[in-house]
């Protein structure tokens, strides 16, 4: 098969004067290196597209792939990372990963906990904060944790985020609100232990490939898992595979929200644990980073004896095997 591979690369971007946050969620050059080599050891053959600007180039010229491999991130917006599956939905070629409405509902962490939460499944109280008056009228109790609705890589989220006050969350809303131009999403702070559950299928094949939980060391920000901390996780993060009864109560919970919020192929569940065990939705990652190294799924895959190649291989056959377009 031809794959088009779609991707933001971050040396691109910086190049053209974004900043380092600002592009904090794009692809290192490895990445698509490794991705690339994968497939091609799978017997396919492999077309670099790169971001949504030159695909839309590529489709007007006439080119077409059989699927497209895509981990485009996109710059602005609510659908920023819906929009080249929207455009691939329109010339009608397959793709990997979830499509243009889950990745919005998702990108949303309101709407997605929304969702979760009209599904029955449990997950921290909160309030959607669009102005810093609106930080005044918020009811919950304290601790609280604060961040931007709409980033991930931890963006927005500092040793602030867990706010003490009202005071506190007034000025860490203000701060996001002026900083990231989008509402603050404002939840219940969990004590628990944190984390992170892979899958990989679709319908009745999906299934976790693993659960870690997140153990923030000594030198990192206490208490969240930031944009920091992520950053220069090697330093700061124990990564620890963990198959206790509360990591098994984890995975069942990201499997429930996996197949209610229909996400496809492959993703990453993040949970986190109130004070008596018990696991609540955070978020979920449906275009989860693949850095062989330094990405969460990657690492939660090696930690269960899954090589690049098989997970590649893996998230491909899910993708392949939903069929053709309807």
């Amino acid at each position: 098969m031809k794959f088009g591979m779609t991707y933001d690369l971050r040396a691109d971007y910086l190049a053209a004067g974004y900043g380092e946050e600002e592009t904090a969620e794009f692809d290192r050059p490895d990445t698509i290196d490794s991705i690339e080599t994968a497939l091609r050891n799978l017997g396919h053959e492999t077309v670099r597209i790169g971001n949504i600007r030159s695909l839309v180039k590529r489709l007007a010229a006439g080119e077409r792939w059989d699927m497209v491999f895509n981990i485009a991130e996109g710059l602005y917006g609510f659908g920023r990372e819906a929009a080249v599956p929207a455009l691939l939905d329109a010339y009608r070629i397959p793709y990997t990963f979830s499509d243009p409405l889950m990745l919005s509902v998702t990108l949303h962490k309101g709407v997605a906990k929304r969702v979760v939460r009209d599904l029955g499944l449990p997950t921290p109280d909160f309030a959607v904060v669009r102005t810093v008056e609106e930080a005044a009228a918020v009811r919950l109790p304290y601790p609280l944790f604060a961040k931007p609705v709409a980033e991930g890589t931890g963006k927005g989220v500092t040793a602030a985020s867990k706010i003490a006050s009202a005071d506190q969350l007034e000025a860490v809303c203000r701060q996001l609100l002026d900083t990231y131009h989008q509402p603050v999403l404002v939840e219940t702070f969990l004590p628990g232990r944190e984390f992170t559950v892979g899958i990989v299928g679709n319908g009745n094949k999906a299934r976790s490939i693993g659960v870690v939980e997140v153990v923030l060391l000594e030198n990192s920000d206490p208490d969240v898992y930031s944009y920091r901390n992520k950053e220069i996780c090697e330093e700061v993060v124990e990564y620890r595979a963990v198959d206790d009864a509360e990591a098994k109560a984890a995975v069942e919970l990201a499997l429930k929200v996996w197949h209610g919020l229909d996400c496809r192929d492959s993703g990453r569940v993040d949970l986190r644990s109130d004070a008596a065990g018990r696991p609540s939705f955070i978020e979920i990652n449906p275009i989860a980073g693949l850095h062989p190294e330094h990405s969460d799924l990657c690492i939660i895959a090696g930690k269960f004896g899954i090589g690049y190649q098989q997970l590649i291989k893996e998230i491909v056959e899910a993708a392949l095997s939903r069929g053709k377009m309807r």
